[in-house]
């Protein structure tokens, strides 16, 4: 299965309760903290919501 590495790269402060929730959910505290997580629809229903805030990249 394929991966994602996700990179927080704007800070979720003073954004939306729900976005701030959804970044704290995918690991990322801090800006320019990365995770690894699977490429799989829930993953990317999240990106989706987030993506003014965040980089991705693919991991093979």
């Amino acid at each position: 299965m394929a991966q994602v590495k996700i990179t927080l790269v704007r800070s979720a402060t003073h954004r939306l309760p729900a976005q701030r929730a959804i970044v704290k959910s995918l690991g990322l505290g801090r800006v320019n903290s990365s995770v690894i997580k699977p490429d799989n629809e829930a993953t990317r229903g999240a990106i989706f919501k987030i993506a003014h805030l965040i980089s991705i990249e693919e991991v093979k």
